[in-house]
């Protein structure tokens, strides 16, 4: 009952928070109102600034004007379609660049150009080439494009690579890849860059059909009441450009949104050629001019279970590493299929989302990633994100994910790693139980 009563007062103090600031948003907005309105009063002249209530009552009259929504659809259509071709465009260059780092440097100078050249030298340059009937689009795509186009670039780069690297040992399908290792390093790039996209697209749109005044354009209007020195109407197509630009932020931020809360179901992992055993000869491995491994030779056996118990930094995480295809050694053979699930020193998890998804992500089949985990897990922990679980949760949350991968040999590096007795002898036996005459390899202190 004291849980609940905290509860409740904590919600009844958010209610109020928020009636508080919607109450200080309008007082702010009069404000201004009575700051305009009192300006246009000083001024006397409705030619330079037209008050709020001529301005409201020209925005009505507009309203009931059949053409109006032509007008608004015209400019809609354009300033969107340059908007959807420009992040559409700036999306695959990025990736592009990200792929191949040539193609970034071989951009670099045109879209460091497209940034630099004023807005103003592109009107002209394109009426006098296409007219004015794409000039808005032509406008509106060349100020999304850079914006877009940097910011998801920079977005890939940020990606942690440790997560590629486990999404690599996982043979891991680009569809689980993007949309929970890349997309959740999208988001806060992505996020940015369409809040600025979408203002500077509505700007310059309009400023271009200002210039080039098309049918059925806000700028069109606007131009026409600058001409008959219509401020009123000037001002009205103003708030109506506001609202649009208002609009369309939170449709766009708002579709944003439902795509990053998305969670599709993973797929499956990618099929590999079967060895069965693995084989090494004469394995040297050197770091910084100092030998690491030196002349290892041995070969591990389906069903069997080896333990690497030499002292810390006498390579056993470096071992593990060859055997799972992330580096290469300087010498010797390495006979193997590197379809192998593995427990990391770091746990490598994508912590926003809880266990049941980090092993969903290898399993392909969340019933089977639930039933796994509540081996190890209280049921209670299983859709915590696992950001917010304690270093021994995230740790068995890894080693689920590791022991049900299909995959022929199994690469445990300290797996029990913040577990308690109990805790380590449950998660022990789960590994028998799950091991399926598999190679196992576990690197840990005994």
């Amino acid at each position: 009952m004291i849980m609940d009563s905290e509860c409740g007062g904590n919600a009844i103090e958010h209610r109020g928070m928020e009636r508080k600031n919607k109450i200080r948003k309008f007082v702010i907005l009069l404000f201004w109102l009575a700051l305009w309105y009192g300006l246009a009063v000083a001024v006397n002249n409705k030619i330079l600034l037209a008050d709020p209530a001529e301005t409201l009552r020209t925005m009505t009259a507009m309203w009931g004007e059949g053409g109006f929504y032509l007008v608004v659809a015209g400019s809609l259509m354009r300033i969107g379609a340059g908007f959807f071709l420009g992040f559409v465009t700036a999306m695959l260059l990025a990736m592009g660049s990200w792929r191949f780092p040539l193609l970034e440097e071989v951009l670099a100078p045109v879209l460091n150009l497209v940034k630099a050249i004023p807005v103003a030298s592109f009107v002209v340059l394109l009426l006098i080439w296409w007219g004015s009937s794409f000039l808005a689009v032509a406008i509106s795509f060349l100020v999304v494009l850079p914006n877009i186009y940097i910011n998801i670039l920079e977005g890939l780069k940020s990606t942690d690579r440790r997560l590629l690297e486990m999404a690599k040992v996982f043979r891991m399908p680009f569809w689980n890849r993007f949309f929970y290792i890349y997309r959740p390093a999208l988001r806060p790039f992505l996020y940015g860059s369409l809040r600025i996209s979408l203002g500077m697209c509505w700007k310059s749109g309009i400023a271009a059909e200002v210039i080039g005044t098309p049918d059925y354009s806000i700028g069109e209007r606007m131009y026409l009441s600058k001409v008959y020195l219509d401020t009123a109407g000037v001002f009205a197509w103003t708030a109506v450009i506001v609202l649009l630009s208002i609009l369309s932020e939170k449709c766009i931020l708002g579709l944003a949104g439902a795509f990053f809360a998305w969670e599709p179901g993973c797929k499956t992992q990618q099929p590999h050629k079967a060895v069965g055993y693995i084989k090494c000869r004469d394995i040297i491995k050197s770091y910084d001019g100092k030998k690491v491994l030196y002349n290892v030779s041995t070969m591990y056996h389906p069903g069997q279970t080896y333990y690497l118990t030499t002292p810390s930094g006498s390579g056993k995480t470096t071992w593990l590493r060859i055997l799972a295809g992330l580096a290469e050694p300087d010498s010797g053979m390495l006979e193997a299929s590197f379809a192998c699930g593995m427990v990391f020193q770091e746990d490598r998890l994508c912590e926003e989302y809880d266990g049941v998804k980090n092993v969903e992500l290898v399993t392909g089949d969340k019933e089977r990633a639930q039933e796994a985990l509540r081996q190890l897990l209280d049921e209670e922990a299983l859709h915590k994100p696992c950001g917010q679980l304690s270093g021994g949760m995230k740790r068995r949350v890894a080693l689920a994910r590791a022991m049900e991968s299909e995959a022929e040999y199994i690469l445990l590096d300290e797996p029990y790693t913040g577990m308690d007795a109990e805790t380590r002898l449950r998660a022990e036996e789960y590994i028998r139980r799950r091991q399926n005459n598999r190679i196992l390899i576990i690197a840990t202190h005994i």
